[in-house]
Parts: structure tokens; C-alpha cells; sequence
């Protein structure tokens, strides 16, 4: 989003929320920044006024942080609020596709068949930008067919802060693959009109996400090990003295040249075996998350958690 075109002076305060909202979604502010608030007006069009009050409408949102005296800040998510929202809006959205399995009509099973296409052409074109926007829809849809408002208001506040972690989440696309397969499975058991198995569906995909972030978090951190101590030895090299250093090589040179009694062409063999970079490797989506029994599969839809995990193979 360009933050420099100018809002119309109608709807200010609903406009200028709005952009700041998608400002925050896409990292334009930046998490913990100080909002500048004579910068963004000029940057906006705007006066500080309709700014002011939207500020105070992200602040009850929970996107931005008023301080009394400082200013308003952007809220920042710790790598544990983030993995902790997963299971939580899954409970949220799995039941509300309980509910709206049970109230469903023809009209509605057609729409959620046209979303899925969209969700398909996204995946297949490796889109993520369509993706979530295909999911999100999806989603709205079925909060829709439950008309359960109170679903609603808790799916669409928890929903402000995936946003945030959806920016810090790149999924591959064996991911993006395997939720197609499970979109595809909700649809079979839409279609069938069967709410505890799209319920099951929904709930174990929220924990799939969860498991993609543990993974991504991982890889950051054996990242930023790698560096640390690559930056380390270059730091140890540097200041080596130049005799230490030129003794260290021929010890080196020496140590890597083979015997007499060595084969040709085994001098640098690891017997360890070669450190390879960590290789994103999404775990079965149904295997082992209901090991503290907090919801254990029903028999009604055993069948359909197999037929997931088979996609998963």
C-alpha cells in the first residue's frame, strides 16, 4: 500500500484506521516504532486530529500501545503470544464450522466450492498473497453460515494479531500443498454435512500452522547460532599473530594430507557426515498433537482424520 495518496476528506476517521491497520499488517510500521505522528498525518493528508482517533481505535484493537507522555507505539508479539494464538483461534474457528456445517444450504456448499477454486489457482501459482486471501474469505464465509456473533467478534480480534504473524511467515510450498489437501477434505466433509469431522478438520489445521512457526523459530534460531560462531571464528582468526597463524595453516595442510597407508581421495571424508542447512520438513498434520488428551479424536470422524493424513503421505 503506497502511504503517500491522499485520503478523501470523507469517512477520515474510518479511512485513516483502516490505513494505519494495513500499515501495521505489512510492516511499514514496524513492530515497537514510535508512531510519528505529525510525519504520517503529512504523509496521509491528514490533520492530527481523525490520526488521534484512530490511533485510540487500534489502541482498543490492541495493534498500538498509548503511553501516556510518549506517544503511541505499534505493539510488538514474542515468538510464544504468537505460537500460543494458533490453538486458540482454531477452538474459535473449528467451532464455527461446526455450527455453520449445521446450518448450511445449497447456496452456501456452491460459494464455499468457488472460494476453494480460488484457494487452489493461489497454491498452484504459489501466491501467498491470493492465498490468505482466498483463506481469510473461506473463513468469513463460514462465520457467515453460523451467525453465531459473538464467534464472529472473538475470530475477528484474534484475527488482527494472524496478520501481524502471517508477515513473519513465509510458508513453503510443501506447506501451501498440504493445505490444499486439508481445504480440500473440509469441502468432502461439508459436502457430506458432516459437522464433528469439519470441526476435527479445522481445529487440527490451526495446530499444523503452530507447528510451522515452531519449525520456522527453529530455523531463525539455528540460523543465527551459525552466524554467531562463524562471526566468532573470524573474529579469533583476525587477531591470531601472523607466525601463529602461518604455523596453524601448515599444521592444518599437514593434517589434511593423506597417509601413505590412506586410499586416494579420502583426505577430507567427514566421519561424522556433512552439516547440511535445516530443510523445512512439515510433520504428518494428524500425527501426535492430541497427546495431552485436550481433544481427542471422535470415532464419527476417525475416517476423515485418516483421509487427511493420507493426503499428507
Amino acid at each position: 500500500m503506497d502511504a503517500n495518496y491522499k485520503i478523501s476528506r470523507s469517512s477520515l476517521h474510518v479511512e485513516v484506521t483502516d490505513r494505519l491497520r494495513e500499515m501495521i499488517y505489512e510492516r511499514s510500521l514496524p513492530p515497537g516504532e514510535r508512531i510519528d505522528e505529525l510525519g504520517l498525518s503529512a504523509r496521509l493528508g491528514t490533520s492530527r486530529t481523525p490520526l488521534r482517533e484512530a490511533l485510540k481505535v487500534l489502541a482498543h484493537e490492541g495493534l498500538v500501545r498509548l503511553v501516556p507522555g510518549r506517544g503511541a507505539f505499534v505493539i510488538e508479539l514474542s515468538a510464544s503470544e504468537a505460537e500460543s494464538l494458533f490453538p486458540v483461534l482454531g477452538l474459535l474457528q473449528s467451532r464455527c464450522a461446526a455450527e455453520a456445517v449445521r446450518r448450511q444450504t445449497p447456496e452456501d456448499i456452491a460459494a464455499l466450492d468457488t472460494l476453494l477454486a480460488s484457494l487452489e489457482n493461489a497454491v498452484t501459482g504459489n501466491r501467498l498473497a491470493d492465498y490468505y486471501r482466498a483463506v481469510d474469505g473461506f473463513h468469513e464465509r463460514l462465520q457467515a453460515m453460523a451467525a453465531n456473533p459473538w464467534l464472529t467478534r472473538s475470530i475477528t480480534d484474534l484475527g488482527r494479531f494472524l496478520q501481524m504473524v502471517r508477515t513473519l511467515m513465509p510458508l513453503p510450498e510443501n506447506r501451501l500443498r498440504q493445505s490444499m489437501a486439508e481445504y480440500r477434505t473440509l469441502m468432502k466433509a461439508i459436502h457430506r454435512g458432516d459437522a464433528d469431522a469439519a470441526e476435527q478438520i479445522v481445529y487440527l489445521q490451526a495446530m499444523a500452522q503452530q507447528r510451522a512457526w515452531r519449525m520456522l523459530q527453529q530455523q531463525a534460531q539455528e540460523t543465527a547460532a551459525a552466524q554467531e560462531a562463524a562471526a566468532q571464528s573470524a573474529d579469533a582468526a583476525a587477531s591470531m599473530p601472523a607466525s601463529s597463524a602461518g604455523t596453524t595453516s601448515s599444521t592444518t595442510i599437514a593434517a589434511e594430507a593423506p597417509s601413505p597407508s590412506q586410499p586416494a581421495g579420502t583426505a577430507h571424508a567427514n566421519p561424522q557426515g556433512n552439516a547440511s542447512t535445516p530443510v523445512y520438513q512439515e510433520a504428518s498434520t494428524h500425527s501426535g498433537i492430541y497427546a495431552t488428551g485436550a481433544r481427542p479424536a471422535q470415532p464419527a470422524v476417525q475416517q476423515t482424520r485418516n483421509e487427511v493424513a493420507s493426503l499428507d503421505a
